[in-house]
């Protein structure tokens, strides 16, 4: 038995040690990371820690020594020693003051920087990562989980110190009386088990609380972004039930984690309250037969109170502990590549890209598993891709540089997976896409985003300017260059009328803005950048004719400039394109000017006369 034991503990020991191999092999951060910044005001802290447990030993000290000089009549000298308690709680508040503003300081600092690296750290993932896990998941680690760190750790030298001032105090106890002392022994020895139950299942219980409160964030981010599909749709009441079944089994959930909570500090109260009692009834029948005095007594008595503080601190201290962990755990795992995979880029910089794009026997299939919201686990492995799981399926076609070419087909025939892989958001399972000869793999981060702009159906536009929209493509942008921009794509009319004109706030996500004006918009950012290759993802399939007239004006104006590559939904607005790849089920079946696959393909003519019956 005592075997089995020691080799579970030489089991636990190895995996702790090849956990924090694998950490700093993979530059995963602690939170050690994150506060060893600030090793000199944490001395400072302890200091005045150290200091408060010295004013704070000494007060009770006095406190029973006055006590003894009462039972014993000497009041002239025990009025002398309430000037040293007084002095001494002086000493103790101003120290916890000075005590208070370093913390102050510390938390602050604290927080922001955790708060800016893991946002920086969002930023590196890569698109599976972010399909792959609702949005709540990165919101809750984020923001929420530092705060919750940093909370925890508000109080944890506090509480520190507290219990090392009750443990002198418990040891004066067991040196005035060994006996009274021995009943405070063997109640803290009940309390540390119960508290060592409490946190195992406190632990498990708040991991699932975690992953439900993910949920809610993401639903909850869902609800505010569209807010009016929701309500042209009518599903007002359909999402309220959604909600409030998931706050339900949120709450649900956490009242039966709170009562558990409850059970196990109502045993702990007991265990205190009883301790005390029975100690005190010791102490009594030691007084009955003479074997204490009053003064020794009265002492104990007075300060067998601290033994319950000091169970109660021993088991928020642990608690404090088990929050830290798991929250850490929540944050740091952002790092690590395997639960969360990020973008990987080479070592390339090619430049100013020409804008030739080339796809070579490309193969893609979306992953058919997602990770758990936890992440408890890593991430499918690549699975050798089957025929029937493709949505390209040995892809091959060139586009010349400066050309205007579109993709269409029907939903689901990989027309925008062509572009995600072009950008680069998602990776080829299978062949090669290349830039100007160049292996996409092999291009830097810095030459990918600077020749290649991508214009989404449904463009992030920030809750700022206008001007400051525009300046976030290029920070430099002279007062022309913002002219142009905004003249090629068809916005100097309506900015023109604008009360504060280039400079008018258009809320957030360009609430403020018609969806062809955020699409514009999106077109003049693009411009600013002077890509080599600017993508278009179904920038006109949610806009009226007369908004998707101003965006083909705007996209033909591109024309000769840059590689125009565009995942058309309407085929009236790609007549004029260099050519057009038709897509049936990842495959190319046919391709050429638009004139040539209307007389000579029968489906794609189909398609053209359905959408203008």
């Amino acid at each position: 038995m005592n075997t089995k034991v020691k080799k579970s503990f030489k089991e636990r020991l190895q995996e702790k040690k090849q956990a924090k191999q694998y950490r700093k092999e993979n530059n995963i951060p602690t939170l050690w990371t994150y506060i060893k910044p600030f090793k000199s005001s944490i001395f400072a802290y302890i200091a005045l820690s150290i200091l408060y447990i010295i004013f704070s030993t000494a007060d009770t000290l006095i406190v029973a020594q006055t006590i003894t000089l009462i039972t014993e009549g000497r009041f002239s000298q025990a009025l002398y020693y309430i000037i040293y308690i007084i002095i001494l709680n002086l000493l103790l508040r101003f120290d916890n003051m000075l005590s208070s503003i370093i913390f102050c300081n510390f938390q602050n600092k604290f927080v922001s920087n955790l708060n800016r690296d893991l946002s920086m750290q969002a930023f590196k993932f890569n698109a599976t990562t972010y399909s792959n896990n609702p949005s709540g998941t990165f919101v809750q680690r984020i923001i929420q989980d530092p705060m919750s760190v940093v909370q925890q750790l508000v109080s944890i030298v506090d509480i520190i110190t507290s219990v090392i001032n009750f443990l002198i105090i418990f040891i004066y106890i067991i040196y005035l009386n060994y006996i009274m002392g021995l009943m405070f022994v063997l109640g803290f020895v009940l309390l540390t088990c119960i508290n060592k139950s409490k946190l195992k299942t406190w632990k498990k219980k708040q991991k699932i609380s975690n992953q439900k409160s993910d949920k809610i964030y993401s639903l909850t981010t869902e609800i505010v972004k569209s807010e009016r599909d929701i309500k042209s749709l009518g599903l007002e009441n359909k999402l309220s039930e959604l909600t409030t079944e998931k706050y339900n089994d949120l709450n649900t959930f956490n009242r039966k984690k709170y009562i558990t909570h409850t059970y196990y500090n109502t045993a702990i109260r007991l265990t205190n309250v009883l301790t005390e009692i029975f100690a005190m009834a010791v102490g009594i029948a030691l007084l009955d037969h003479s074997l204490i005095t009053i003064a020794t007594f009265m002492i104990i008595y007075t300060n067998s109170s601290n033994f319950r503080s000091l169970g109660y601190q021993v088991s928020n201290l642990q608690e404090i502990f088990t929050n830290i962990k798991i929250y850490s755990e929540r944050m740091f795992n952002l790092f690590d590549n395997k639960k969360f995979p990020i973008e990987t880029f080479g070592t390339i910089d090619a430049g100013e890209l020409k804008g030739r794009i080339e796809f070579k026997k490309v193969g893609y299939a979306y992953s058919d598993k997602l990770s758990k919201i936890d992440n408890s686990k890593e991430l499918n492995d690549e699975y050798e891709l089957s025929e029937n799981k493709k949505v390209l399926n040995n892809l091959s076609f060139k586009i010349k540089a400066n050309t205007t070419v579109t993709f269409v087909g029907k939903s689901g025939s990989g027309k925008s997976t062509i572009l995600s892989l072009m950008s680069k958001m998602y990776t080829a399972n299978e062949g090669q896409v290349l830039l100007d000869g160049i292996d996409i793999k092999d291009l830097t981060k810095e030459c990918l985003r600077n020749n290649i702009s991508l214009v989404n159906q449904f463009p992030y536009i920030f809750d700022l300017s206008i001007r400051e929209n525009l300046l976030m493509a290029k920070a430099d942008a002279t007062e022309q260059e913002l002219k142009e921009a905004i003249d090629k794509s068809y916005l100097s009319d309506f900015i023109d009328n604008l009360p504060n004109g280039i400079d008018t706030v258009v809320g957030e996500s360009g609430i403020k803005l018609s969806g062809g004006q955020r699409q514009r918009l999106a077109i003049a950012r693009a411009l600013l950048r002077k890509s080599s290759i600017i993508l278009f993802d179904e920038s006109t399939s949610s806009l009226d004719n007369y908004a998707q007239g101003y965006i083909k004006k705007s996209i033909d104006g591109l024309k000769g400039s840059s590689t125009i590559v565009i995942v058309a939904h309407r085929l009236s607005t790609i007549r004029n394109v260099d050519k057009i790849y038709f897509l049936d089920e990842g495959k190319i079946i046919d391709s050429g000017t638009f004139d040539e696959l209307y007389e000579n393909n029968e489906m794609f003519k189909n398609m053209f006369l359905a959408e203008n019956i």
